[in-house]
């Protein structure tokens, strides 16, 4: 195969072919030598198919792919793409192929383990990873929450919970121009903070050709880099907009016709369904059903029904699961409309230009095309261009969409052609986006609390040159702004009235200095007091009817949980002026005297640490390491206050680009370049990742080629 394939020192893939097509079939086959498990795992999840080797515990996960049609809409984007598109869809076709190579000469040990062989990828699967990977991005299931809020606390309670909370994904990013460098160029630097997964959800690679030579975070399973980039000439990196772009429709169902009775209960499996519309009259819905296997139980059927607003993905026409619909209530069907179903489009017509970008003005035109999920770029290029937007696809469409469940039925929910994407400017030669209200604010409703960017923004403002060297002191910050309204609290607290070892402790944390550093015992002693807050406010009877989540299906849960929305809404919670009766003098004082009497031996690191997910458990467990850090620190590695101090999310890569000499730029992940235990470069990144260092970026080929030769891959 034509092609050349360099390892640096850290095993980081460098790929140089003759043209576009041929690197992104190297680029398929090495991604699949490193990570071909992972590959596999995701394409079985694009397709609702996972549980066949997992198990029932992946069932929920396959229900819900099933129902929400996401293989479908994938093959629906990939016949677009061919149409409209035909260059990108060969380039995505040459990717699969490269796949389908290095998956022949797969030796990831998983695969014996789950008695799965490698299967075959379609031009369209990565597609479908790509929207399976994005599909809950966004945070639609927030809007059940809130749904859930209202009807038991009323409408005004729901601002209450609003935060960064479970399920949602987001960066910090900052840009900073020539104006504010020591060498006269920008530099662009962040962390995507995702779930961690083992392997990383970002792969480190070099793709070159004669047309461009890019370095950048890929996305396993997608060909070219699409969230992270440096082409020598310019760079440009994303943010989690926080826009709100995908609707819950309530639907009103009913059957039609006869058939032989569905084993599952749902009707008949020759019946058809009808949905009501908003004008009024009943339209025939799309309906079959499907089968998925599970590992080691029996086959389960799954109904999969699509009206005019999109797929259903809780309910039918009988209602949830149990069958049982509320008091006076019809049963309840929920439709999911989202821009990807609605255009067939992903966006992937942005990548190859993204590639050959040469400047700022290049990358704009690039996003211009970008359709999933909506991002904030930052770009900037050698000749002092910069860059500072939105992009994505917002649907235009009432308010009321963007909160809560709105009903199918009525007029006025309809989407109306799309928002066009708004643009910011720097602010003293810097921009700054942590997930904030930015330049997305008009286009969403939650948005994660302002205290990353702040500190970013501060820590910015403290010198007026800075170099790419000097960027991960500001990566690993673990000051927590956040503790201000828990300390008010402590502070406020009667003396007399408290126990001498609460008092003892609340003077401790007044004098804490509220970094949440891994050893700081202090840190441990306030996360501990925090979370018997969270514990009290959540068993308090204002709360009880929140308390047990609406019977939706399993995969919605972590944004239906009481103890979680309340631990990730802490702040609004104690600081609001009045919290439904709730005594929250008292909760705090329970809360320091419950951890006064009992109070944590260790450091903020002997419990707050990681918890990566993997498909399969290591054969032989890893010693996860402590973390600095928190859900509001700019490094933001997330517990679950009142639930788990243990972090299933933070940084899933560290970038510093710097645009006065790529090679000055730096990168690292969480663990290492190889998804295969054993490889030696599949941890040995994370001492790095730990200590906040990065690994240099390597450009130059004659180094690679030596590396190559001393490198044991």
């Amino acid at each position: 195969m034509a092609g050349e394939i360099f390892r640096d020192a850290w095993g980081i893939p460098h790929l140089r072919a003759d043209d576009a097509n041929g690197l992104a079939r190297l680029q398929g086959r090495v991604t699949a030598l490193d990570r071909a498990w992972q590959l596999e795992v995701e394409r079985h999840r694009a397709q609702g198919t996972s549980a066949s080797f997992l198990g029932s515990g992946a069932l929920p996960w396959d229900r819900f792919a099933r129902r929400a049609r996401l293989a479908d809409t994938a093959r629906r984007c990939w016949d677009a793409l061919e149409r409209t598109d035909p260059e990108t869809a060969d380039w995505v076709r040459a990717y699969t192929a490269g796949v389908n190579e290095g998956l022949s000469a797969a030796t990831a040990p998983e695969f014996a383990r789950a008695a799965l062989a490698p299967g075959r990828w379609e031009p369209w699967t990565p597609l479908a990873v790509w929207l399976s990977t994005h599909i809950l991005f966004a945070g639609f299931p927030a809007k059940l929450w809130r749904e859930h809020v209202a009807a038991h606390l009323g409408a005004d309670a729901v601002g209450l919970f609003a935060t960064d909370g479970p399920g949602t994904s987001g960066s910090n990013g900052w840009l900073v121009a020539g104006e504010r460098t020591v060498t006269g160029r920008a530099v662009i630097a962040g962390d995507p903070h995702r779930f961690i997964e083992d392997p990383g959800v970002y792969q480190q690679i070099r793709l070159a050709c004669p047309e461009f030579d890019v370095v950048g975070l890929a996305v396993p399973g997608v060909p070219g880099i699409a969230h992270f980039g440096h082409t020598g000439t310019v760079a440009w990196a994303i943010t989690n907009a926080m826009a709100d772009y995908q609707d819950l429709y309530r639907e009103r169902l009913r059957r039609t016709g006869g058939g032989t009775p569905c084993s599952s209960g749902a009707g008949s499996l020759g019946d058809g369904v009808e949905a009501l519309g908003p004008d009024g009259e009943w339209h025939r819905a799309a309906r079959h059903t499907e089968t998925v296997e599970v590992a080691g139980g029996e086959p389960v059927e799954v109904e999969v029904v699509e009206t005019d607003r999109g797929p259903v993905v809780i309910g039918g026409p009988e209602g949830l699961d149990d069958g049982v619909p509320a008091p006076g209530e019809p049963p309840l069907a929920v439709a999911l409309r989202h821009p990807p179903r609605v255009t067939g489009d992903l966006g992937f017509s942005a990548l190859l230009p993204l590639l050959r970008a040469r400047r700022a003005a290049d990358v704009d035109r690039a996003v211009d095309r970008w359709a999933e999920p909506v991002n904030v770029v930052m770009a900037a290029d050698t000749e002092g261009g910069t860059l500072h937007r939105v992009a994505g696809r917002v649907p235009v469409r009432s308010a009321a969409n963007l909160t809560r469940l709105v009903p199918a039925w009525e007029p006025g929910h309809e989407w109306r052609g799309w928002h066009e994407p708004p643009r910011a400017g720097l602010t003293d030669g810097v921009a700054v986006m942590a997930n904030q209200r930015g330049p997305a604010a008009p286009l969403g409703v939650e948005f994660a609390p302002p205290h990353r960017a702040d500190r970013i923004a501060e820590l910015l403002a403290v010198r007026h040159r800075w170099s790419a060297a000097d960027m991960s002191a500001i990566h690993t910050d673990t000051h927590l702004a956040s503790a201000a309204a828990l300390l008010d609290h402590l502070a406020a607290l009667d003396g007399p009235d408290l126990s001498a070892p609460a008092a003892a402790l609340r003077d401790r944390l007044l004098r804490w200095d509220r970094r949440m550093d891994a050893d700081s015992a202090d840190a441990a002693a306030f996360a501990a007091v925090r979370g018997a807050v969270v514990r009290h406010l959540a068993a308090h009877p204002a709360f009880a009817a929140t308390a047990a989540p609406p019977a939706y299906p399993e995969v919605f849960r972590p944004w239906l949980a009481l103890v979680p929305r309340i631990g990730y809404a802490l702040e609004h919670l104690l600081t609001a002026k009045e919290l439904f009766g709730v005594d929250r003098p008292a909760a705090v004082r329970a809360a320091l005297e419950e951890v006064a009497a009992r109070p944590p031996a260790g450091t903020w690191g002997d419990t707050h640490r990681l918890v990566p997910w993997r498909a399969l458990p290591p054969t032989t467990p890893y010693d996860e390491p402590g973390l600095s850090g928190d859900h509001d620190c700019v490094l933001c590695t997330s517990p679950v206050p009142g639930l788990t101090d243990l972090a299933a999310r933070g940084p899933a890569a560290r970038y510093v680009w710097d645009l006065a000499r790529r090679e000055d730029s730096r990168w690292v992940v969480p663990f290492g370049a190889s998804g295969v235990p054993g490889s030696p470069h599949h941890r040995d990144q994370q001492p790095l990742w730990l200590a906040g260092d990065l690994v240099p970026v390597v450009t130059d080929w004659d180094r690679l080629h030596k590396e190559t030769e001393e490198t044991d891959v």
